[in-house]
């Protein structure tokens, strides 16, 4: 009886170690079947880019005009077009990093703070107190993220425009809600009452310091955390095996590195093994000072303005910038490139012609002897 006992439980972790086993395998399949998608999506991009980029430019300036009518015309349907946004754009720029061996930039801070207001708008629009952390993370890492990392905005680079849309907007939002949506003006000019009131509502300086401050340092913090965790941990030894694999960090570091700037040398403080270290610390300080600013932001209409329309100024100038600077220098990289792989290419097609032609002359002598 025992030994039956024994032999059935011997046979229920087999058939589940199995089962598991099949699940590993569907599942590294799937993963296996997206990125050959990917791949191929990218791919046929790559050969079409000036098309791509000519239609991009078309639709980037319409799409911008549209945004600026509802902006004016109905500014409480904007979220819902951050939403749509969010939705369609950044599984595309998956796709597309996936291909370039870029997809753990989807990591960074910013696909995690715009996450925290998709799920607000969609779930708790009325929650005072998310809204509060989103409008620190809005106006606070995303929005200086835009200027000081030079963003551009640039209607004929699909890359550049959602990178730009993706700190810049989640501030746009956030404005409307704050200050031009009917409902929250209804709730901050109430009838029968001379007095403004505010929406969110705010006890006093600590519940203010709380909640744009406290709780989002303590939700960033939590972030960091995880990314150590997935980049530094559970995938050191991918990213090892593969230096054509990008990080922020590694992108960052790469930069400094060949200007020597004031980065370069202040990641340098504690050694050379110890630059992630202090990239973390450079990181932290950074959003502890722009999160701070959100405070004075937060309470006045007139520097709100001031900053949408600051971020605004910065991202089109650098956009400028690499429309006549550096736009000039990749066109002339590529075809000097395409020049360089000319020769190769039409040395590789002789020779599968002459191959080609041996294979025939092969065959005809083959059968002609077996005639």
């Amino acid at each position: 009886m025992a030994s039956e006992v024994e032999d059935d439980a011997a046979a229920v972790l087999t058939n589940g170690g199995a089962g598991a086993a099949e699940v590993r395998r569907r599942r590294d399949q799937a993963k296996e079947i997206l990125s050959k998608q990917a791949v191929k999506i990218a791919t046929k991009a790559e050969e079409h880019e000036r098309f791509i980029f000519k239609v991009t430019h078309l639709l980037g300036v319409l799409g911008f005009g549209t945004f600026c009518y509802l902006l004016g015309a109905r500014p409480q349907d904007v979220p819902y077009v951050y939403c749509l946004f969010y939705v369609i754009f950044v599984p595309l720029r998956w796709i597309y990093y996936r291909y370039k061996k870029w997809h753990y930039y989807l990591l960074d801070f910013c696909y995690y703070a715009n996450t925290f207001l998709l799920v607000m708008i969609l779930f708790y629009p009325k929650d005072e107190k998310l809204f509060m952390v989103c409008f620190s993370f809005a106006e606070g890492p995303l929005a200086w993220a835009l200027i000081v990392w030079r963003c551009s905005l640039v209607f004929s680079s699909f890359d550049k425009l959602v990178s730009v849309l993706i700190h810049l907007l989640p501030g746009i939002v956030i404005f409307t809600i704050r200050w031009w949506n009917p409902q929250t003006f209804a709730a901050m000019h109430p009838e029968g009452r001379a007095a403004r009131v505010t929406w969110p509502y705010v006890e006093d300086k600590s519940y203010l310091w709380t909640w744009l401050f406290a709780v989002p340092l303590a939700a960033y913090t939590l972030w960091q955390l995880m990314y150590f965790l997935i980049v530094n941990v559970l995938r050191r030894q991918r990213l090892l095996k593969d230096p054509e694999v990008m990080t922020s960090y590694r992108e960052l570091s790469k930069k400094a590195q060949k200007a020597n700037n004031i980065w370069w040398r202040l990641s340098g403080l504690l050694g050379d093994r110890n630059r992630p270290l202090m990239y973390i610390l450079l990181q932290a300080l950074f959003t502890v000072a722009t999160m701070a600013l959100t405070v004075p932001i937060f309470l006045s209409f007139q520097m709100h303005v001031v900053f949408q329309i600051l971020k605004v100024c910065a991202s089109t100038w650098n956009g400028g910038s690499f429309i006549l600077e550096v736009m000039p220098r990749q066109v002339v990289q590529k075809e000097k490139k395409k020049l360089e792989m000319k020769p190769m290419e039409e040395a590789n097609s002789s020779q599968n012609a002459e191959e080609s032609q041996g294979d025939l002359s092969a065959n005809g002598q083959h059968s002609s002897e077996h005639s």
